[in-house]
């Protein structure tokens, strides 16, 4: 990685930071938590709708997995070319850009007839999320309250989450219940999207104009030297949740209907939910407690979550396999707590953007590639033992975080 961040002298300003906005501070960072929660909602809607897309178009699983995998390349390519943009030319022309194109893929999601015009969507769509990611994580860091130093770690840690737990569970309530089920969620999505660009419109800047701004859309990932040896202890927990995450998401509610038999709708959004909405609660309720306790609660319930949960599919226990992915669930809010939390609080005011970039592209990277791999496998080697073995890479890597967390006890961190 490069130390780009650590060594270069910060170029000057050009304009100072506008002050005057129709909405405080503290309204903007609820406004801004609203719309982080909005992105990551609209990411997982189309979860529940896959098994959907699958009965009317007709396509394998392969074409699943290529379809939930040409989002995460167009959001990791957004992460890497645009993450530290924000810190160049302001939050809010990257926040205003980042949802004019999700209103687009929305769009595109709304007149799909074919796979084609789906996947269009779901890049649009992915290029969209990793422009507003990275700069609203970076927005609630400059916002933060000074009363509360830590808030912003904390919905960082939370709203991902949130998101995805609301995306999936409101969607599947729609496609079960309600008409027109792959559009009206999109519709409704398109509408919280215009409401958000009005509260873009209304929020502080809070990132001054500083040159470079062409030179940052040079892909790199930048981390300052000091920050290394703290982001690299929290790389296996980091993988080992989104994995959990991107199999839950991808294959998810496919594991329902195909292992379990359970035919409703509802129940693919709940798998979901099960899991990151427990998420989102943990991050909350573990707000206060320090860093290095929340970890070894991630490593520990995350490990016997995934385990527990192995056993129900292994016992065709849907009770045993619901309890083990609610204790996983509590390990991934632990985790993107402590992993949001600490790097947060420990970056400049301008590495944040960057900084932010490089944590997502890390989590989307083990949220896709073992998700889409998993699904490659399902095909050839069905989706019983495609789920086994995913499910045993998670448990192998939150093992390595106890140990890690151990020797950094053990040294005195």
């Amino acid at each position: 990685m490069s130390d780009s961040c650590a060594t270069s002298v910060r170029e000057p300003l050009e304009r100072p930071i506008a002050r005057s906005s129709r909405l405080s501070h503290p309204v903007a960072f609820s406004a801004i938590t609203a719309i982080f929660v909005l992105f990551t909602a609209a990411s997982s809607a189309p979860s529940p709708l896959y098994v959907v897309y699958q009965r009317e178009w007709g396509f394998s699983a392969t074409t699943l997995t290529v379809v939930f995998a040409v989002y995460v390349v167009g959001l990791i390519g957004s992460l890497l070319v645009v993450g530290a943009l924000s810190d160049h030319v302001g939050r809010r022309p990257v926040l205003a850009a980042a949802i004019a194109l999700e209103a687009v893929a929305l769009v595109l999601f709304i007149t799909a007839n074919d796979v084609p015009v789906l996947l269009l969507a779901r890049v649009a769509q992915g290029i969209a999320t990793g422009a507003a990611m990275t700069t609203l994580g970076a927005t609630l860091v400059d916002l933060n309250p000074p009363h509360a130093p830590g808030r912003a770690g904390v919905v960082n840690g939370i709203a991902p989450t949130s998101g995805l737990a609301v995306g999936a569970l409101g969607c599947g309530v729609l496609v079960q219940f309600a008409p027109a089920p792959t559009r009206l969620v999109y519709a409704l999505l398109l509408g919280g999207m215009a409401l958000a660009a009005l509260i873009v419109a209304g929020i502080p800047e809070t990132s001054a104009l500083r040159q470079g701004g062409w030179a940052s859309l040079t892909p790199r990932l930048g981390v300052p030297a000091r920050l290394r040896p703290d982001l690299y202890s929290l790389l296996p927990i980091l993988v080992a949740s989104w994995a959990l995450g991107g199999l839950y998401l991808s294959l998810g509610p496919s594991v329902a209907v195909g292992l379990f038999g359970l035919g409703s709708h509802l129940v693919g959004g709940l798998v979901v939910t099960l899991l990151c909405g427990t998420a989102a609660v943990t991050a909350f309720a573990l707000r206060s407690r320090p860093t290095g306790q929340v970890l070894s609660i991630a490593a520990v319930l995350l490990t016997a979550g995934t385990a527990l949960a192995l056993a129900g599919v292994e016992a065709d226990s849907v009770a045993l396999a619901a309890l083990g992915t609610v204790i996983a669930g509590i390990g991934f809010g632990a985790s993107a707590l402590a992993c949001f939390g600490e790097l947060g609080r420990l970056a400049a005011p301008d590495e944040r953007g960057e900084l932010f970039a490089v944590v997502f592209v890390i989590a989307y990277l083990a949220f896709s590639l073992p998700a889409v791999a998993a699904g490659l496998a399902s095909t050839s080697f069905g989706l019983h033992t495609t789920t086994v073995v995913y499910s045993l890479g998670v448990v192998a890597l939150g093992l390595m975080t106890l140990g890690i967390q151990r020797v950094r006890s053990t040294a005195g961190r």
